[in-house]
């Protein structure tokens, strides 16, 4: 979605005030966010809820690994937790989307408006993001590119404000919270954040319905069935599955690893 924003918002805003930090060595990762004025901020308002919210589950900032659930025709941003030391997490907070772009099915094209499906991972850290904080995905992955290799589009975030392009906003209230449990996160040596983008909620009977009544979504039902076997693998003990893409289909691959 690389010109979807920069048809939206003023360039020389994106360029002044959008600091994005690529992922790298998490040395010391906390005290480099911690000159950002928005990141002390956030601190500052959410440090001592976000503590008490993982003691509550016997987690400590600093042992803590993370993983993002998003379901799109809910609406919802899933946060799950886990200490470092174990494979199995806990489902710790729901966030609203506070809007939306698209339907449902798989980002395409640039400018399509669509929020992606697949299995992604946090690939930036924006602290001066024009939307307050934002948190990159690594869309197009090699399954999008093997879809549309010529322009799928980029630059896609979760990220606070109410306005999005096929992006995930939830508020800047809530983009604080997120922000800080992927920073913790990193800072305690997560290597990948991971970020599974779905339909609906595939157990969800009603929403299974409202699907199968629209026939225009059965071209995606094989795509679909392939990302259902992420979702089924997960709900099965919440642990995460290892996940690759066949670089002949971009079919995704599971089997079970630990080494997020």
């Amino acid at each position: 979605m690389k010109m979807d924003y920069i048809r939206f918002i003023y360039l020389p805003v994106l360029v002044l005030f959008q600091v994005s930090i690529v992922l790298g060595q998490n040395s010391g990762f906390l005290s480099q966010q911690k000159k950002y004025p928005r990141v002390r901020t956030a601190l500052a308002e959410k440090e001592a809820v976000i503590k008490m919210k993982l003691e509550s589950l016997q987690i400590h900032n600093t042992n803590i690994n993370i993983y993002i659930r998003i379901f799109k025709m809910e609406r919802i941003l899933q946060l799950w937790v886990k200490k470092t030391t174990v494979d199995t997490f806990a489902l710790l907070a729901n966030y609203d989307f506070c809007t939306s772009s698209g339907d449902l099915g798989p980002k395409r094209h640039q400018g399509d408006l669509q929020i992606p499906e697949g299995f992604y991972y946090i690939d930036r850290f924006n602290p001066g993001s024009i939307f307050y904080l934002s948190l990159g995905i690594n869309y197009p992955n090699a399954s999008d590119r093997i879809f549309n290799n010529a322009n799928p589009g980029g630059d896609i975030f979760i990220h606070g404000n109410c306005v999005t392009l096929g992006c995930v906003p939830i508020t800047d209230d809530k983009i604080k919270e997120l922000y800080l449990y992927a920073v913790y996160a990193k800072n305690a040596g997560q290597k990948k954040i991971p970020v599974h983008i779905f339909p609906y909620r595939f157990n969800d009977q009603n929403s299974s319905r409202k699907v199968r009544q629209n026939a225009s979504y059965s071209v995606y039902s094989e795509f679909w069935n392939n990302l259902k076997e992420g979702y089924d693998r997960f709900e099965k003990g919440h642990r995460l599955p290892k996940i690759t893409i066949d670089k002949r289909d971009g079919k995704y691959l599971l089997s079970y690893n630990t080494n997020y």
